[in-house]
């Protein structure tokens, strides 16, 4: 029976209306970037994230922030294995209490399950889950919005497991290897650097990606376990959890459904349905958070229309389907609304030397 399933609000899953992701990624890889001569503080500005900001403990990051500074930092690097880079460099430390709390769990299982459970306050920028599956134990993640920018994707999802990893061999031995290691991607030209870091068979193209890992590696006792103090911090932990759900998980859970059912845009009914609320009480609790239900959908709409229109293969006709429009016309519209320009113009500035936009 799997267990740890991803909670209601999954991590990572805040987009253009909500800034709620703690930005460990993004101090991660600014670091590595800075290895390989890239300076991304520049980047970081342009969408609003000085010096000073990356340095506060309370800063957190919209969806479209990070992928914003993941896409630029591959761009200038170069390096089509940066989010393997980025997820090798991480401590558990980056997670504050939430680190410190999985290096008190009784196991592995049980580290990774806490990890899950409380992913909204890791600064992931994908979606946990774990369970029983093929024998062993898996570690799943996965994108928040099927048509996010591919090369982020890629980023994200190398990340993450790598990350997953690293922190499990920093934790209960460097000779730790799961059993296999899966990405939802295709096959890279250069997939030796998969084999040699996971130590196991990988695979690509599979729909879900994972990490497997023998009951015995589940089962390896965390160094610094101890129940009390792992009971304190899950009771901390708990708390900021609370603090944070009543806003921050009804406009996530929102935006995902959202993003996952484009091109048909759910009805505010059937998100009342799904929240066991009146319209009227939804309503009322969107307001709370200052936004409206009709803004959340421009939001997500925006986020796919950017992401779409880096794709110089798809017509404006495509991306206004997939964007859930009902035409060219309305859709050169919003982008004129959002970015004060034609949507040809926008796609010329995003594409850069691409070559001309179709459409």
């Amino acid at each position: 029976m799997p267990v740890a399933e991803v909670p209601a609000a999954p991590a990572g899953t805040s987009r253009s209306t909500s800034a709620t992701i703690q930005p460990n990624i993004l101090r991660y890889l600014t670091s590595v970037a800075s290895e390989r001569g890239v300076d991304l503080r520049p980047h970081l500005e342009q969408v609003g994230l000085d010096e000073t900001l990356m340095r506060s403990a309370a800063l957190r990051v919209s969806y479209r922030q990070g992928s914003a500074v993941i896409r630029r930092a591959l761009e200038l690097t170069g390096d089509e294995h940066l989010g393997m880079k980025v997820g090798a460099a991480q401590h558990l430390t980056a997670w504050g209490l939430l680190g410190f709390a999985l290096m008190a769990a009784e196991n592995l299982r049980q580290a990774a399950e806490t990890g899950v459970t409380y992913q909204n306050l890791s600064g992931a920028m994908v979606v946990w889950s774990a369970g029983e599956e093929d024998g062993g134990f898996a570690i799943r993640a996965e994108l928040p919005d099927p048509a996010l920018d591919p090369g982020v994707a890629v980023f994200l999802i190398e990340e993450a497991l790598t990350s997953a990893v690293t922190l499990a061999r920093l934790t209960v031995g460097p000779e730790f290897a799961p059993r296999v290691a899966e990405f939802a991607f295709p096959a890279p030209a250069h997939k030796d650097p998969y084999g040699a870091f996971f130590g196991c068979p990988v695979r690509f193209g599979v729909p879900v990606s994972r990490v497997v890992i023998d009951p015995g590696w589940a089962r390896a006792p965390m160094p610094g376990r101890d129940p009390v103090t792992f009971a304190s911090a899950l009771e901390t932990l708990d708390e900021q959890m609370a603090s944070r759900r009543h806003h921050q998980e009804l406009l996530e859970v929102m935006e995902i459904s959202i993003a996952q059912s484009l091109p048909v845009v759910p009805s505010f009914a059937e998100q009342a349905r799904r929240h066991a609320a009146s319209e009227r009480t939804l309503r009322r609790r969107l307001a709370d958070c200052g936004t409206t239900y009709e803004a959340l959908v421009d939001g997500v709409r925006r986020e796919r229309v950017e992401q779409l229109l880096r794709r110089p293969e798809l017509t404006l006709r495509d991306i206004a389907h997939q964007a859930g429009f009902s035409d060219e016309r309305t859709l050169r519209r919003a982008v004129r609304r959002w970015h004060g320009t034609s949507s040809r113009r926008f796609r010329e500035e995003v594409l850069g030397a691409e070559g001309p936009a179709r459409g």
